[in-house]
C-alpha cells in the first residue's frame, strides 16, 4: 500500500510529503510509534489523536494521518521530508484504509464473537490455525472498532486471519465483519453480558448474528449447547451453511469420555467421519468446548488431525484469563479478573469446585452492563456459590453484596463484605495459607487484577 492509495481510498488531501511511500505499519499511539510508522490521529472521548501529530513525526512516523488540524507554515517547512495528510474523519479513514487491505488477502478469515470466551476460543484457533497457515491473530482483546482494523492493517505474509469481534451495542458487529469480511465465523455462546444495553439475551443473539453480514457466503461454527444457539441452528440450517459442536446435545463433532484434571482435559472428539483425541493443556469444561470449537475449524481448513492435535496441546491463553500461580506462601491463585458475566463466573466457581486444595477461596467482585438485571444475576452468583465447595467468599462492589446475601443462607460458608481492594489484600495477607486455592474474579472496571499483583 502506497500514500496515493490512501488518498484514493480516503479522498485526502496531501499537505506535503511523497504520494510513492510505502505504508507497511501504523500506529495510533505516539508513545509507541517505530521508524517508519504511519500515525492515525484518532479521536477518543479524552482526547484527540490528531493534535498530537508532531510528536508521532519527532518519534520517527514517516506520514501523519490527521484531521482539522492547523498547519502552520513554519511546521510544513521543518517536516518537509515527513508526508502530512488531511482527512474529514481519521476514524472513517482507518476503515476504509484497513478494508482496503483486506481486499488484498485471498485468505481465510476466522472471525470469532459471543458472550463469553471469545478471547480463549480465538486463542485456541490461532494456535491450531497457525500450524498449517502462518497466522495473524488479535492481540490481547482488541477487538473493537479500532482495534480489529489496526489488526488487519498488520497482515504481511499472512496466510489466515484469526479475528475476535466485541461488542455491546446494536450495529456494532456490522461494522467491523463489513470491515473484516469473514470466510468463517465463529459464535461462542449467547449470554447476558451486557443484557443491560440491549435488554434481552434474544437482543444479544441478534447482535452477534450481525456477523454474518459481512460474508459473502455465510458459514458459521457454533455451540449447540446454548439454548438460543441450538433453537437458531434448528431453523435456520436450511439457509446457512452451520457447523456445530455440543457436549450435550447431538451435534456434528461431540465431545465424549471427557476426563477432566486441574492443569488439562482429554476427550474424543467424534463426527459421523472419525474420531479424534483430544489433550486440552488448561482446565475446565469450558475449555473443552473451545477446544472442540477450534477443532471444527480446524476441519474447516483441511487442517490435519496431527496438526490439529498439536495446535491445542500447545495453545496458550492471553494473560489475565485463569492464569494460574503459585504463591510464595504455598497457596494456588487463579487469576481470571480480567472480565466477568454471569456465565463466565459460573464456569470459574465450578473449576474452583473441582481443583484439590485445602480450603477454596473465592474472591468476587461486580458484573458490569447488567441495568435491570444486576441484582437478578448477581443472586444467581451467589446461588452458585452456596451449591459449591466453596469454604470462604470475599467480595467488594456495590452488586456483590447481593452475592454474599445469597451465600449467607449456608452457614458453613464464611463470607466478608469488604470497600475496597486494599481491604480485600489486607484480608487476604492475613488470612491466606498452604494449600488454599483462591480465584479471583470480576468486570475489568473492578480492577480486581491489582488484587492479584499484590499477592
Amino acid at each position: 500500500m502506497k500514500i496515493r492509495d490512501i488518498l484514493n481510498i480516503t479522498k485526502g488531501k496531501i499537505i506535503v510529503g511523497n504520494e510513492d511511500l510505502e505504508c507497511e505499519n501504523f500506529s495510533k499511539d505516539t508513545r509507541t510509534i517505530q521508524n517508519g510508522d504511519i500515525y492515525i490521529g484518532i479521536k477518543g472521548e479524552k482526547f484527540d489523536g490528531s493534535q498530537f501529530w508532531c510528536q508521532a513525526l519527532d518519534n520517527g512516523a514517516d506520514a501523519v494521518i490527521i484531521d482539522n488540524i492547523e498547519i502552520q507554515q513554519k511546521e510544513l517547512e521543518k517536516y518537509s521530508n515527513k508526508t502530512i495528510i488531511k482527512v474529514e474523519n481519521t476514524l472513517e479513514a482507518l476503515y476504509e484504509i484497513a478494508k482496503y487491505k483486506r481486499s488484498l488477502y485471498d485468505i481465510p478469515v476466522i472471525a470469532v464473537t459471543g458472550s463469553v470466551g471469545k478471547t480463549s476460543t480465538k486463542d485456541i484457533i490461532a494456535s491450531v490455525v497457525s500450524t498449517t497457515y502462518k497466522t495473524l491473530k488479535t492481540e490481547g482483546n482488541n477487538n473493537n472498532n479500532i482495534g480489529l482494523p489496526l489488526t488487519i492493517l498488520k497482515l504481511k505474509d499472512h496466510e489466515a486471519l484469526v479475528i475476535e469481534m466485541g461488542m455491546n451495542h446494536f450495529r456494532e458487529i456490522s461494522l467491523l465483519t463489513d470491515i473484516a469480511k469473514p470466510t468463517l465465523a465463529v459464535i461462542t455462546n449467547i449470554g447476558t453480558s451486557h443484557i443491560g444495553n440491549l435488554g434481552s439475551r434474544e437482543n444479544i443473539l441478534k447482535a452477534k448474528l450481525e456477523i454474518l453480514e459481512g460474508m459473502n457466503q455465510p458459514k458459521i461454527i457454533i455451540n449447540n449447547d446454548n439454548d438460543l444457539l441450538h433453537k437458531w441452528q434448528e431453523e435456520n440450517r436450511e439457509n446457512i451453511e452451520i457447523h456445530t459442536f455440543g457436549i450435550e446435545n447431538k451435534s456434528d463433532l461431540n465431545a465424549e469420555n471427557i476426563e477432566l484434571r486441574e492443569n488439562g482435559s482429554e476427550f474424543l472428539a467424534v463426527s459421523e467421519k472419525q474420531n479424534l483425541n483430544i489433550k486440552v493443556p488448561v482446565g475446565g469444561e469450558h475449555f473443552v468446548y473451545n477446544a472442540l470449537c477450534a477443532t471444527l475449524v480446524g476441519y474447516n481448513l483441511g487442517i490435519s488431525n496431527k496438526q490439529i492435535q498439536k495446535g491445542i496441546s500447545q495453545f496458550e491463553l492471553t494473560k489475565k484469563r485463569m492464569d494460574i500461580r503459585k504463591l510464595e506462601n504455598g497457596a494456588i491463585l487463579i487469576n481470571d479478573a480480567y472480565n466477568a458475566s454471569y456465565e463466565s463466573m459460573k464456569a470459574s466457581i465450578e473449576f474452583l469446585n473441582n481443583y484439590t486444595g485445602t480450603r477454596k477461596i473465592a474472591v468476587l467482585g461486580d458484573m458490569f452492563e447488567l441495568g435491570e438485571f444486576s441484582e437478578e444475576l448477581h443472586r444467581k452468583v451467589g446461588k452458585e456459590v452456596t451449591q459449591k465447595n466453596i469454604d470462604i467468599l470475599i467480595c467488594a462492589g456495590e452488586n456483590s453484596k447481593y452475592i454474599i446475601e445469597e451465600a449467607e443462607k449456608n452457614p458453613e460458608i464464611q463470607t466478608y463484605y469488604f470497600n475496597n481492594n486494599e481491604e480485600i489484600v489486607e484480608k487476604l495477607s492475613q488470612e491466606l495459607r498452604n494449600g488454599d486455592v483462591i480465584l479471583v474474579k470480576a468486570s475489568n472496571g473492578m480492577k480486581f487484577f491489582e488484587i492479584c499483583q499484590k499477592l
